[in-house]
């Protein structure tokens, strides 16, 4: 794993525009960085990043096995009881899940170690299966990197063959923050990948789903939404004004309800029980177990329900030395997992997203940012497979 500086394309601004990338900068400053790109060996990604991530999605889905036939786990994660029968069903009807990505510690030293599981709204997926492909054509033609280099990435595909098992000839509303660029853009891409895989679809505001009378869930023309796609939360989903007609309405959703187990982050002590000292892990525990004096004084002290860093600490010598961006987060009980620093390069914190597709492992992301703890303005790097 190296990352390695090179040109710029002259005009990829211009064709991230044209494809609708519109959130490439953001504040001025880029999102999107292929100043450098990150270097893999094939073996790398096949036993150190595609293997374990595997291994990994196997292991959360045993956790949901126990967590939806033992209400102690999803009391532990803080899951509102009213929802606890609506989740449970969803897992043993089969409802079918899309796709996620594994946050992973990765120097190309030592096993990757699981930092986060980001199993219900995963973002930078478009940059992930589109941009960065067709940098990799590009960069190859332009002579930018070597003519044989070729890319850990069938995510494109992954989730068009994920939305024929789904969805093939249904109709799906895409629902989420439509006034926001980086979910619109998201959204829009995931309902293309649905539609070529023989979907019927839709965009729809979050704060435009209606309810009839009878509780069914229904769009602004009063049409019935049957299935849906949904770049929201489900913790946000309970609490929102519809949350409690969700448990018997119509809807079938993706992300499903099960997946409200796995995007907390309360699963990382719960599969450090589960599996003791497995390499792809790091110790963890929740805060108020005196098992977490294990962990020493130094560690990382995450809430349940963080998301892009927000409210997130790194302790060391039993002092604060990071503590992320203020955020909505603070008052959630919270998880302490074992410090593993971010490798830098160039001075650099970087971070890699594992993702997993249609039932395998489809594709690497690297996020790097110059503080070790990764947030919503850490940048997006290609990356490469060379050796």
């Amino acid at each position: 794993m190296q990352r390695i500086q090179v040109n710029e394309r002259p005009d990829w601004r211009k064709s991230a525009d044209e494809i609708g990338f519109v959130f490439h900068t953001q504040n001025g400053e880029p999102y999107w960085d292929e100043t450098a790109y990150y270097a893999f060996s094939l073996k790398e990604i096949e036993d150190d990043l595609e293997a374990p991530t595997a291994t990994l999605d196997g292991m959360c889905r045993e956790l949901v096995v126990r967590a939806v036939a033992d209400e102690r786990i999803l009391k532990r994660l803080a899951i509102p009881e009213r929802f606890w029968n609506f989740i449970a069903a969803s897992w043993k009807r089969g409802d079918g899940s899309l796709y996620g990505r594994f946050d992973l510690r990765y120097d190309g030293n030592g096993p990757a170690k699981l930092l986060e599981y980001n199993a219900d709204t995963p973002t930078s997926v478009f940059e992930t299966a589109v941009f960065q492909w067709s940098w990799l054509g590009d960069a190859i033609g332009q002579q930018i990197i070597p003519r044989d280099a070729d890319q850990f990435n069938s995510l494109h595909d992954r989730l068009i063959a994920g939305w024929k098992t789904l969805a093939a000839g249904r109709k799906i509303h895409f629902v989420g923050m439509l006034d926001n660029p980086e979910d619109a853009g998201t959204l829009a891409y995931l309902a293309d990948t649905a539609a070529q895989a023989g979907a019927t679809v839709t965009m729809l505001a979050m704060d435009a789903i209606g309810r009839t009378p009878k509780g069914i869930f229904v769009d602004e023309a009063n049409a019935a939404i049957e299935s849906a796609f949904k770049l929201y939360p489900w913790e946000w989903m309970f609490r929102e004004q519809f949350g409690a007609s969700l448990p018997g309405a119509s809807p079938r959703w993706i992300e499903p309800p099960w997946k409200a187990i796995l995007s907390n982050k309360g699963i990382l002590p719960l599969l450090w029980a589960m599996f003791p000292h497995h390499p792809n892990l790091l110790p963890a525990f929740f805060a108020d177990d005196p098992k977490s004096a294990e962990l020493g004084q130094s560690y990382v002290r995450k809430p349940l329900y963080s998301r892009e860093g927000a409210n997130v600490e790194i302790i060391v010598g039993g002092s604060s030395v990071v503590d992320a961006d203020d955020g909505p987060y603070g008052d959630e009980p919270k998880v302490l997992q074992g410090l593993a620093a971010l490798p830098v390069f160039d001075g650099n914190y970087a971070v890699l997203g594992s993702w997993f597709a249609a039932g395998a492992p489809a594709g690497l992301s690297v996020r790097e940012g110059t503080g070790p703890i990764t947030t919503n303005s850490s940048r997006f790097l290609p990356h490469a497979i060379v050796g």
